[in-house]
């Protein structure tokens, strides 16, 4: 199954530099002032020209993927006609090592169940599913979502047909904070590891690879981070340790689908 790419730590290194040149203008009272003569334009240096190539990537990530999902008819080759449940049983059908008693998303199994009719429908892990054209074939093509238990991930998967074959041209686990399309483009937001800040994933359609492809992958000040209150200081001194008090730590659906990361 899918993973998160490795180059997020990269992403998070380089936040840690932008964190510390913005504290600079922490308690700037606002309004408008001159930001001074603009610099002039300087041209790309080019560093290193003798250093050799790499031959490889340092990561081996898939950026595409692509399977015929079995066990899928599709009526009239209108893919608003498939089951979205039965497509997601197909795939835990497919991939016993994820979806079995043993595997990391096994609770997931159980819950789908409760997507049938009369079935609890709290306890359904499977999102509404969205209707666009992402190929630019000029039909519509399906984006489904749904929680991966027990864990906080959601699997986002775009479907599309072929030949009158239903074929999955994306597939991505991660911790979700939204989902949106805009354009043909699939965009995720995924929580950062530093308060304030968000992941930013793009996937487009390559018509070579016949998949959507990753194609960016951002590391956003969102402007949310979380505020800490500084313990007022004692006036009395108290002969026993003191102990100092703890610190407090829509996306329309016409347009995309969002999905909470629990």
């Amino acid at each position: 199954m899918p993973a998160r790419r490795p180059v997020r730590t990269a992403l998070a290194v380089a936040a840690v530099a932008l964190l510390s040149a913005a504290a600079v203008a922490c308690g700037d009272a606002g309004g408008l002032r001159g930001a001074g003569a603009t610099a002039p334009a300087v041209s790309p240096a080019k560093l290193w020209p003798d250093l050799r190539p790499a031959s490889s990537p340092a990561y081996p990530y898939a950026v595409a993927t692509r399977e015929v999902v079995k066990g899928i008819t599709v009526p009239g080759d209108d893919i608003h006609k498939v089951d979205p449940v039965d497509v997601v049983e197909a795939e835990i059908k497919a991939h016993p090592d994820d979806y079995g008693s043993k595997g990391a998303y096994h609770a997931t199994v159980d819950r789908l169940k409760d997507c049938r009719p009369g079935g609890d429908e709290a306890r359904c892990p499977l999102l509404t599913p969205y209707y666009r054209d992402l190929t630019g074939d000029g039909r519509d093509d399906m984006t489904l979502g749904f929680r991966l238990y027990p864990t906080n991930q959601t699997a986002v998967r775009v479907y599309t047909v072929e030949k009158h074959k239903l074929v999955q041209v994306l597939a991505d686990n991660d911790a979700i904070i939204g989902v949106e399309l805009a354009g043909r483009a699939l965009i995720e937001r995924s929580p950062a590891d530093i308060s304030g800040y968000e992941y930013r994933t793009t996937w487009v359609w390559d018509p070579g690879q016949r998949a959507m492809v990753f194609s960016r992958d951002e590391y956003l000040h969102t402007g949310k981070g979380r505020r800490t209150e500084k313990p007022s200081p004692s006036v009395t001194p108290s002969p026993s340790p003191s102990v100092a008090p703890s610190t407090t730590p829509s996306v329309t659906p016409s347009a995309a689908a969002s999905a909470s990361a629990r």
